[in-house]
């Protein structure tokens, strides 16, 4: 699944900015297998109709709410064909846009879609007190999700997305020019924003991490529905999850009887390597990819490609994928430069590169180079600020576009380097993968950033401790519905095996002093277990490598501040990475 929408309006408004047309127009940009609609029709007296492929506008007399779902299908699991919206016998209506790998049952020749239709089907409701309700089923869910769920029998509208925010969903609340309520994984570029005169007034907003509800009574209107105290949101229901979201710890820092260097480690980071390596598995099963494509496999095929800058990350995701995918497949590694081989993350890619083909000679890799300049993407850097939105600033726009650059997978490959046994030469190549592997959550969960050290300084293990759960508790804000935006965009699924729930548990059971130790040196001390896991997978070279977000490694931030504020001295002094982007400056 690549995206959704919802448009809840009053039956006498049928226009407005964005347009249905402009909403699935964005939809389609992801590059569904399919776009499906329903709509739902509710009457003064109480009656629901429901509509499915309904593509007019007609007006429907007698109708005094209707519902109208938008449900863009990107296919990776499930042997049938499949189309969002799900309307159930009873009248239920999903649209879901995730990844099911665990607390839900889904065969393997199921759709994730299909298997949690059925479970809701079975939730109670109202005032009824048998089997799971609605929270429960979704609470229950391992994975990446949000969607909107149409439950008829209580005439309420469910909707939400993940504990961590790994899929986007947007609100646009009602205004007193336009009155509907519109959810969607995307804002179309149109209706970003408007102007004041002086100012930009947003008018999309992410959807904080939760599960929310609006019960439609007979006779309510689209601004009183949907009314802060109208809209309810629900607790998590499982306890476990309640955990992982509070990001408590045990032990912040060494006791007074254990030191950091008295612990053998090993145990640690092999603990970690293990569900590093299943929450890759997880995510990288190939079979039903090939199932969507007739059983047909291609040569030189790579269903999972990963966004790869040489760096600590994406080296053991990379390693980790090799160890879980077929030989037969090759693996894409997709990198970003905006000073061609000059770039940190070139350089560190080529040499990456060299290394996994040291631990897996069999394995056929290929580094696609993705060469841009930001005087060739003026159209194109119009687009990805509409993909950012809500987000705002030069630092939003540079990773932005990195990682959308990235996932369009369009760059070039030099045979030499990835040892060709067909062509020795550089050539064009676009990469067709469907799933992109990203290493989100490693720097928030193993003290990654720099600043992390300038706190560890001022106040020790607990202000350490504190600023990652801060960063933990708002990436849904930060970075994951940005990343899931720019990247989906392109028609491909992202997916973070750093941001498994084992994996976030496993990583909260360890004493922080045994994830990293900020008293050693960069490149060492910082995410200190993940460079032990590296060293086991025989990446010493990598093991070693300090930390660099991907607008330096690619060089794209050194380009943005030249082009908006003179120099990088210039930008510095402005603190560009918050500033908010002028639009006549782009």
């Amino acid at each position: 699944m690549c995206g959704i929408a919802l448009i809840l309006f009053d039956g006498e408004t049928q226009e407005g900015n964005p347009s249905l047309e402009e909403l699935q127009s964005s939809l389609l940009r992801r590059g569904p297998d399919r776009l499906g609609l329903a709509r739902v029709l509710l009457s003064s007296d109480g009656e629901v109709v429901i509509k499915t492929e309904v593509r007019g506008k007609e007006k429907e007399e007698g109708c005094s709410l209707e519902l109208c779902l938008i449900g863009a299908e990107l296919q990776l699991r499930g042997v049938n064909t499949i189309c969002q919206p799900l309307v159930s016998p009873s009248g239920n209506i999903l649209i879901f846009n995730g990844e099911i790998f665990g607390g839900i049952k889904v065969p393997p020749e199921k759709n994730d879609a299909e298997s949690l239709l059925r479970e809701l089907e079975l939730c109670c409701w109202g005032n009824e007190h048998k089997g799971k309700s609605v929270p429960d089923v979704l609470s229950s869910i391992r994975g990446p999700w949000a969607l909107i769920y149409w439950q008829i029998r209580s005439r309420t509208v469910w909707y939400g997305r993940d504990a961590f925010g790994r899929r986007s969903l947007l609100v646009r609340e009602p205004t007193s020019e336009d009155k509907r309520f519109i959810i969607s994984s995307v804002a179309p570029p149109s209706s970003k924003n408007s102007f004041d005169g002086t100012s930009i007034a947003y008018s999309w907003q992410e959807i904080p991490c939760g599960i929310y509800s609006i019960c439609l009574k007979e006779g309510t209107s689209t601004k009183e529905a949907v009314m802060d105290e109208k809209i309810s949101k629900h607790e998590w229901r499982d306890p476990v999850l309640v955990d992982l979201i509070n990001w408590e710890r045990k032990h912040s820092g060494p006791d007074s009887i254990l030191s950091a260097t008295d612990v053998p480690q090993s145990s640690s980071a092999q603990k970690v390597l293990h569900v590093l390596r299943e929450s890759v598995m997880r995510r990288t099963i190939v079979d039903t990819l090939i199932q969507q494509n007739g059983n047909k496999e291609e040569e030189g095929e790579a269903p999972i490609a990963i966004l790869f800058s040489g760096g600590l990350d994406s080296m053991i995701l990379a390693a980790l994928l090799d160890q879980c995918l077929s030989k037969r497949y090759w693996i894409d590694l997709l990198n970003v430069s905006f000073d061609g081989e000059s770039a940190p993350d070139r350089i560190s890619a080529k040499s990456g590169l060299r290394e996994l083909q040291q631990i897996s000679p069999n394995r056929r890799w290929r580094l696609v180079e993705i060469d841009s300049s930001l005087s060739d993407l003026k159209c194109e850097t119009d687009h990805v600020m509409s993909l950012i939105h809500p987000s705002r600033t030069y630092m939003d726009l540079n990773i932005g576009t990195a990682l959308w650059l990235a996932a369009g997978g369009d760059g070039y490959v030099d045979g030499e380097t990835c040892r060709l046994p067909h062509s020795r030469s550089r050539y064009k190549y676009r990469s067709k993968s469907r799933v992109l592997l990203i290493g989100s959550g490693a720097d928030e969960q193993c003290a990654g950033y720099g600043r992390y050290r300038t706190k560890f300084r001022s106040g020790g293990w607990p202000s350490l401790e504190e600023e990652m759960r801060l960063d933990m508790q708002r990436i849904w804000k930060r970075n994951m519905g940005r990343d899931d935006r720019c990247v989906s965009d392109c028609g491909k699924e992202a997916r973070f095996p750093f941001l498994d729930e084992d994996v976030i548990r496993s990583l909260l059971e360890l004493p922080l002093w045994e994830i990293a130790n900020l008293e050693a040196p960069a490149g060492m001390g910082d995410k200190k277990i993940l460079r032990q896991v590296a060293n086991l997978l025989g990446l010493h070279e990598a093991a070693l490598l300090p930390k660099r977000a991907i607008q330096f490694g690619t060089r794209i931030a050194r380009e943005s501040n030249k082009k908006v504020f003179g120099s990088n001295r210039a930008a510095n002094q402005a603190s560009a990475g918050s500033v908010d982007i002028q639009l006549n400056a782009q």
